[in-house]
């Protein structure tokens, strides 16, 4: 895939300004006076492109599950009399014929269309000579793969103008967040498919106005192009996802703390610091991969030994005593237990393979 990069419809949002996109508006539309109420706030703030959801696909029937046709109508009253460009979630062929005939600006697939190959196809067949841009939310569940296949599939559609909208994923850990991040997921999308413009969807992720503002900030500090905020005049009476929603004032007041970085240093003595530093991290890793390739080979030798004694490669005690002890050393050492005990669970996992095959081996 061959997104477009200068002349791409993301990317001329904000002009030539060094600012994020800033989309917002309420997570559903509610009412017509709901709908221009908000849009009135957001046109006075730097608001790129107002949003709201019309069919809302939700976990459980008998809940409220969007306005429908009417609320398109609406959206184009906000395109009309406000000159704001304005966005929408689509799930089905009809969604996209009906929104097109609208002129909707733009449209973004859902987190739970996006996990089902058939249902992002039948969006791409409706999209089928359409000069509109869309937006493709992640999956559900932290598969990269359906991921890229969405986009490739809107892409092949002929849509070129595309981005990705990073809303998190389900798990079942313990999180402070209602979809987990796993930034290391847009990332690697991210390393993959360079010219793609990616957009944090805060409100999803955090679950709470709370957390909206360092959700938003990590993902601009990892270079980000924008943020989706859900924007309603009264979050308490939202009759869809009430928590994660602020008013217009507190998203102006969260636009106003965000901080952009610079992408790069702008003096050369910077530069040269920077470029020492990574040379030691270089070094350090190198020690690292020469301590870990040493580790292995006392593995593989405790392998033998087990098979020659006839013991059983998973030693539970041994199992539970590495990863009591590692995350204690770590702390420590004034380093994060959790990573260490994650980075030791890859490490106990490869052991096992290793010592697994030298069982295999014939004698």
């Amino acid at each position: 895939m061959k997104f477009k990069e200068e002349d791409n419809f993301f990317r001329q949002l904000t002009g030539a300004e060094p600012r994020p996109i800033i989309i917002a508006g309420p997570c559903s539309a509610e009412s017509e006076e709901q709908v221009m109420q908000t849009a009135l706030a957001l046109r006075e703030q730097q608001v790129d492109m107002f949003r709201a959801g019309i069919w809302k696909p939700r976990s459980r029937p008998n809940t409220f599950e969007g306005i429908g046709l009417q609320g398109l109508q609406w959206l184009g009253r906000v395109k009309r009399e406000l000159g704001m460009r304005v966005s929408t979630e689509v799930a089905t062929a009809r969604h996209v014929e009906e929104a097109l005939k609208q002129e909707i600006d733009v449209l973004w697939i859902g987190a739970r269309t996006t996990v089902n190959p058939f249902a992002v196809q039948e969006i791409a067949d409706a999209l089928q000579g359409a000069n509109v841009p869309v937006m493709v939310k992640n999956p559900v569940n932290p598969d990269l793969a359906l991921w890229i296949g969405a986009l490739e599939r809107v892409y092949n559609a002929g849509i070129t103008d595309v981005a990705a909208i990073h809303r998190g994923f389900s798990s079942y850990e313990k999180s402070k967040y209602r979809n987990v991040p796993f930034w290391q997921i847009p990332i690697e999308l991210k390393s993959k498919f360079r010219s793609l413009p990616i957009i944090v969807d805060p409100s999803h992720i955090a679950g709470n106005r709370e957390l909206l503002l360092p959700v938003a900030q990590k993902a601009l500090d990892l270079g980000y192009d924008g943020v989706m905020i859900e924007t309603h005049p009264d979050p308490a009476n939202a009759l869809s996802d009430a928590e994660q929603q602020v008013t217009p004032a507190g998203l102006q007041e969260i636009l106003e703390k965000l901080q952009v970085r610079k992408t790069t240093y702008d003096d050369q003595e910077l530069v040269n610091r920077a470029e020492k530093l990574r040379l030691q991290i270089d070094e350090a890793d190198q020690q690292i991969l020469r301590a870990l390739a040493r580790r292995m080979e006392l593995v593989e030798q405790i392998g033998h030994y087990k098979k020659q004694n006839n013991v059983q490669v998973l030693q539970i005690s041994r199992w539970k005593e590495i990863f009591r002890s590692r995350p204690a050393w770590a702390e420590e050492l004034g380093m994060n237990p959790k990573f260490v005990a994650e980075l030791y669970k890859l490490i106990h996992v490869e052991s096992i393979r290793m010592q697994t095959e030298v069982m295999k081996k014939e004698v």
